[in-house]
C-alpha cells in the first residue's frame, strides 16, 4: 500500500516552476528525494504540506487526500527538518508537553522508550544538544505520536561521519517493521548509496526519475577513453562530457552502450551520475 502519493504537484514562482511533479511510496521503504540545490526538493516538500499553497496537483496520505483531510494526514506525518532549532532555551520535557497536546495518538511510552534508546536528557536545553542529537530529538516526537511517514529534509547535514552512519542506521531500523516510511531529501548522496531503496529525481522543477535504487543506478555507465575516440556521435550519447589531458571521460544510458565498443564502461554510483546529469546542458538529450 502507498503510504505517500503526489500526483502532477505544481508550484509556480516569478523565476521558477515546480513543474507537475509526481511520484509515489510504498509502506516499509526509504526514498532518497535527490536534485541539486535550487531544484525544488524543499518546494516540493513544502507544497506537499500546505506550507506554501500549491497551483495544482493532489497528495494522498494513506489514501486519504492531504487539502480535504489535513488534520487527519499531519497525524500520520512526522517531519524533521534538520533537527529542532526552535525554542533553543526551552528543556526538552517542555517542548514534548507541548507537542504530545496537538497529537490525540501520543504514546508516553513510546517517547520514553525513544529517549533511553537515543540518550536524550529531558532536563537538557535545545541549544545544549549536538546537531546529530537534535535531529533524535526530532524523530522521538515523530514517533510518539505514531507517525507513519516520516519526511526528512537536510537530516544529515552538517553531521560528521560518525554521527550520519548512526542516524542512517536508524532510519534502516525504522522501517524494519514494514509499518513505517521515509522520503529522504539531501545533497549528501553517499547517505542514499548506504540506506535508500528508491530514488526521485528532480532537476529544475521537473521528476526526471522516480525508481528503484539499483534500477536507477544501472541505466548508466561511466566511460573514459583516449580524444581520439570522442567522435562528433557522442554529442548525441554523452551526458556530462569533460575533456582532461589525458582523454575524456563522459556517462551513457546502458541503452547506448555500444558505441563505447572498447573502452570497457564502469557502473557508476549515485553521486558520479548526479554530477554527470547537472554538467549536461543539452535539455533536449534524454538523460534517463
Amino acid at each position: 500500500m502507498a503510504i505517500l502519493e503526489v500526483d502532477g504537484l505544481t508550484k509556480r514562482y516569478a523565476k521558477f516552476t515546480l513543474d507537475s511533479v509526481s511520484f509515489s511510496l510504498e509502506k516499509g521503504y526509504i526514498m532518497g528525494f535527490i536534485g541539486r540545490n535550487g531544484a525544488g526538493k524543499t518546494t516540493t516538500l513544502k507544497s506537499m504540506l500546505r506550507l506554501v499553497h500549491p497551483d495544482a496537483g493532489m497528495v494522498r496520505v494513506g489514501g486519504e487526500d492531504f487539502q480535504q483531510n489535513e488534520w487527519a494526514c499531519k497525524q500520520k506525518i512526522g517531519v524533521v527538518w534538520g533537527g529542532v532549532d526552535y525554542y533553543p532555551k526551552k528543556r526538552l520535557k517542555t517542548i514534548a508537553d507541548v507537542t504530545r497536546r496537538f497529537f490525540p495518538q501520543w504514546d508516553e511510552e513510546t517517547y520514553q522508550n525513544c529517549l533511553r534508546r537515543f540518550e536524550l536528557d529531558p532536563d537538557k536545553r535545545i541549544d545544549e544538544l549536538s546537531a546529530g542529537m537534535r535531529v533524535k530529538f526530532s524523530l522521538a516526537l515523530a514517533l510518539s505520536h505514531r507517525a507513519e511517514l516520516l519526511i526528512l529534509d537536510e537530516p544529515t547535514s552538517g553531521l560528521d561521519p560518525v554521527s550520519r552512519d548512526d542516524l542512517l542506521g536508524l532510519f534502516q531500523e525504522l522501517i524494519e517493521d514494514g509499518e513505517h516510511s521515509i522520503l529522504f531529501s539531501t545533497h549528501i548522496i553517499s547517505d542514499l548509496e548506504k540506506c535508500s531503496d528508491f530514488i526521485t529525481y528532480i532537476k529544475d522543477g521537473k521528476i526526471l526519475a522516480s525508481m528503484d535504487k539499483e534500477g536507477f543506478r544501472d541505466n548508466f555507465r561511466l566511460v573514459k577513453g583516449p580524444e581520439e575516440r570522442l567522435t562528433p556521435e557522442w554529442g548525441a550519447v554523452g551526458i556530462g562530457t569533460r575533456k582532461h589531458r589525458f582523454g575524456f571521460e563522459t556517462m551513457i544510458r546502458k541503452a547506448d552502450i555500444a558505441i563505447a565498443a572498447g573502452l570497457n564502461p564502469e557502473p557508476a554510483d549515485l553521486e558520479t551520475i548526479m554530477i554527470h546529469i547537472e554538467r549536461e546542458d543539452d535539455h533536449e538529450k534524454p538523460l534517463i
